[in-house]
């Protein structure tokens, strides 16, 4: 269960419902279109039904920001199978556009590594789309480094980052 639950001033920071899932899939794939020059892939994936399950996944966390009662970020992360069990891959995480650069996914990176720290995590992986320096640049700020271990491979969409998830 969630334990990052955060109000500062008219923003909330809490575990994802259910109920919300159809917005939660429409905030990911609204913010994801602004990272692929030639619009969105259509990739057949069925978004609704992905973000059901992962808030409904017991081993997996979905976290979200609520800002004035909408949507305005949202993250999912769970340890990997075959991962160590003090490891933490940040699968999605999604500020809406209209809410870039207002401190909201400041505000969500540190729930997460809140709850990582509560979880026992020690370290953190994410992959990022190659085209989205303006995700990539927030990385860094947060501490992310390239994961040595995930070397980029040529031709690779993806870089792959590494966070560790140090104590207080």
């Amino acid at each position: 269960m969630i334990r990052a639950h955060r109000t500062t001033g008219s923003l909330e920071i809490r575990a994802a419902l259910p109920a919300e899932a159809a917005a939660v899939a429409e905030l990911h794939v609204r913010a994801r279109a602004t990272y692929y020059p030639d619009g969105l892939p259509d990739d057949g994936v069925d978004w609704h039904a992905v973000w059901r399950g992962a808030v409904d996944r017991p081993d997996g966390h979905v976290l979200c920001a609520v800002r004035d009662s909408r949507l305005a970020a949202i993250a999912s992360f769970r340890t990997p199978e075959g991962a160590p069990a003090d490891m933490v891959k940040l699968f999605q995480f999604h500020v809406d556009p209209d809410h870039w650069r207002t401190g909201i996914g400041t505000e969500l990176h540190a729930a997460c590594v809140e709850q990582w720290r509560a979880d026992g995590k020690r370290t953190a992986v994410l992959d990022v789309h190659v085209d989205n320096q303006r995700a990539q640049a927030f990385y860094a700020r947060q501490g992310w480094i390239p994961d040595p271990e995930n070397p980029p491979a040529e031709g690779d969409h993806h870089l792959y980052l590494r966070f560790s998830v140090a104590g207080e």
